[in-house]
């Protein structure tokens, strides 16, 4: 083992059996009488570890903190979510420029690398070893980006020119900002619409042009935010919610058991390995999507309306592979 292995090893051996004579630690480490000298004085100096001698016991053993610094053992030690979370914050607050709190994320990002890179391994080496792909992130306008945030943070109203996929169309509208949410790799905008006078999300990359206005934004509490745009299944949620059950095939159980698709959501194993899903939704485009992933390893149980959705969609797309194959 390389020498900060060894250091995390003694360190374990410390903190477990309290009291470690030196016969152990050679053992432990597969090192000379000299090389555990060596090691166990150099975390004493460098890293102000607190080890001492026992002579009446004949072993090693922590004892008080010493003056000076922390004792701390540098190092990349991080399980499988906390990398995943420093190398995705670091991913979002490169997304953020140019936009809010610029001059504050450069430095932010300095000290998340540091962190992510101590001891033996640089931040480059661990962004090139460790990898993140958002094949779903939607590429928008970041000054756009830079100016939903500050209406939300300033508490102002937003002029914005937003083009709404489903129809194909650009409104031009007032809205009032709330919250800005990170869904899915993509940038949604939770405000209150004074065109529609309702609540409404708005996709970040989907808005075209965007202008801070002088007047004060609507406040809208966070319950009846969670209650309208928080409820059913997706980021386009709504007032009027519905239960989905949905029936995967034992295959495809071995995946959808080990995700969480909503925080309400109910789930069973039937006996032939069947997992059946159930969770509220409120608009069913995105739930549609999401269901037709799985092919025919997912069956609509209820409601009627979402089965037929879904049977209509796989009909009008096995139309388009009607005459695979014929010759």
């Amino acid at each position: 083992m390389d020498r900060l292995e060894r250091f995390y090893k003694i360190d374990q051996l410390l903190k477990e059996r309290k009291l470690v004579s030196f016969e152990m630690f050679k053992s432990e480490l597969g090192m000379s009488p000299a090389s555990v000298k060596r090691d166990l004085a150099y975390m004493r100096d460098r890293f102000n570890a607190p080890i001492e001698y026992d002579r009446d016991a004949n072993g090693y053993r922590f004892g008080a903190p010493r003056t000076g610094p922390r004792y701390e053992l540098p190092g990349l030690w991080f399980n499988a979510s906390e990398v995943l979370a420093l190398l995705t914050t670091l991913r979002l607050l490169g997304d953020v420029q140019p936009g809010m709190l610029e001059s504050q994320v450069e430095p932010l990002r300095a000290r998340l690398r540091a962190i992510l890179g101590s001891g033996d391994h640089s931040w480059e080496e661990v962004e090139k070893r460790i990898r993140i792909f958002q094949p779903e992130r939607r590429a928008g306008d970041p000054k756009h980006f830079g100016i939903a945030a500050t209406a939300v943070l300033r508490r102002a109203k937003l002029w914005i020119r937003h083009y709404n996929r489903k129809n194909d169309q650009e409104t031009e509208r007032e809205v009032s900002p709330q919250r800005l949410v990170h869904y899915r790799d993509n940038w949604y905008l939770d405000a209150w619409c004074h065109l529609r006078n309702d609540l409404r999300s708005f996709a970040v990359d989907a808005i075209r042009d965007a202008r801070l206005l002088e007047a004060r934004a609507k406040e809208i509490a966070a319950a009846e935010l969670d209650a309208h745009l928080g409820a059913g299944y997706g980021i386009f949620a709504g007032k009027k919610v519905e239960w989905a059950t949905l029936r995967f095939t034992p295959q495809a159980a071995r995946w959808v058991s080990a995700q969480r698709w909503h925080p309400e959501q109910r789930a069973r194993s039937d006996e032939d390995g069947s997992y059946v899903l159930e969770l509220p939704f409120s608009e069913a485009p995105e739930l549609v999507m999401e269901i037709l992933k799985y092919g025919a390893d997912v069956e609509v149980v209820a409601p009627a309306s979402l089965r037929e959705r879904v049977a209509t969609a796989l009909r009008e797309g096995a139309k388009a592979y009607g005459n695979s194959g014929s010759g």
